[in-house]
């Protein structure tokens, strides 16, 4: 365990609000409870406000780094961590993801799920994002979310238009569900920090993307943001087909990418960001999928919560800029703000 390095390192007090937000409005981590805390060396001083914030609230809870535990990338999450989260409530996961770690995340999101523990899934945390997302007001990313969810849970088709050129259409399918991680962090779904959106498993997507904000996992870092390379990319029948950029390094990646296994390149997340604090891509994922608008992603279905019955090893969201939405024939998003009264 390495709690008391951490209660050693020093951190910019900026990140307290953020880490307060997280461990009292988002998790409401209560007194009583246990917490397992997960971090790696490039998000230590961030580990290290919510290490200040736990100890805050008097709670008893264990801290690990992982470059303590084992070599980067991981294999395998290592097991004490997977013992100490047996026997948690809570649990922070604050890591910048190395290249064909997503096993590892998997094998700690089977732990969470099957325990039902709250669960802040903070992949690539950053200083900027804890100053930026992580001070959003949550309750009312909350209220938006729900409210969003109710509208396209009783769709039947979404459309997204972009001024870029995006123009894609989801197909609903009543027997999956839609999932609300709106940064209020419950015992049902684990939720990604900064939270902000609603998702689903779509039965079918037909259309064209331009991936003008972001690419997901290990290429978000390596790309950065597609503002002036952007990705254009097409699906039909669910599944990708074609990919274009004058980044072909980009293109090539996402398609390697995209094809590791049989249902690596099938549309298994449809979401709707909801985070109103935000405006703009940093070139984060994390942060940048939670903008208000539509992204996708390539891969996983998270079929445990959305129902879907096929399964892949990867999974990688798809990030694009000032979006248009409808759900059936009502708008609901307008140059990328939204428009629920109507």
């Amino acid at each position: 365990m390495n709690k008391e390095v951490l209660r050693n390192t020093p951190y910019d007090p900026e990140l307290s609000t953020g880490a307060r937000n997280a461990v009292r409005t988002c998790l409401r981590i209560q007194p009583e409870e246990k917490v397992t805390l997960i971090a790696d060396n490039a998000c230590q001083e961030i580990a290290a406000a919510m290490t200040a914030e736990l100890d805050t609230l008097g709670v008893s809870y264990n801290a690990f780094l992982l470059e303590a535990l084992a070599p980067r990338p991981l294999g395998d999450l290592p097991a004490p961590i997977l013992a100490d989260l047996e026997t948690s409530d809570v649990s922070i996961y604050t890591v910048y993801a190395q290249r064909n770690e997503l096993k590892t995340r998997m094998q700690m999101c089977e732990v969470v799920n099957r325990r039902h523990i709250r669960h802040a899934h903070m992949v690539n945390i950053t200083k900027q994002i804890m100053k930026l997302g992580m001070r959003a007001d949550f309750n009312k990313v909350d209220e938006i979310s729900t409210r969003v969810r109710e509208i396209a849970m009783h769709a039947r088709q979404i459309r997204a238009t972009t001024p870029a050129g995006t123009d894609i259409t989801a197909r609903i399918s009543p027997d999956y569900n839609w999932l609300k991680t709106s940064g209020i962090i419950s015992r049902n779904k684990w939720g990604n920090l900064p939270g902000g959106e609603v998702f689903t498993t779509p039965e079918e997507v037909n259309g064209t993307f331009v991936i003008d904000g972001v690419v997901g996992d290990w290429l978000c870092d390596k790309f950065g943001n597609l503002r002036d390379t952007p990705l254009t990319i097409h699906v039909k029948g669910n599944r990708l087909v074609e990919a274009h950029s004058t980044n072909t390094e980009l293109r090539d990646t996402f398609w390697k990418y995209t094809h590791t296994d049989e249902n690596s390149d099938r549309v298994g997340e449809f979401a709707i960001g909801t985070n109103i604090a935000l405006d703009d891509v940093i070139g984060n994922i994390l942060q940048d999928e939670k903008i208000p608008g539509v992204h996708i992603a390539f891969g996983n279905p998270y079929g445990e919560h959305t129902g879907a019955t096929w399964y892949s090893s990867t999974h990688i969201d798809v990030v694009g800029r000032n979006f248009d939405i409808w759900a059936d024939d009502r708008q609901i998003m307008r140059h990328g703000q939204f428009c629920l009264e109507q």
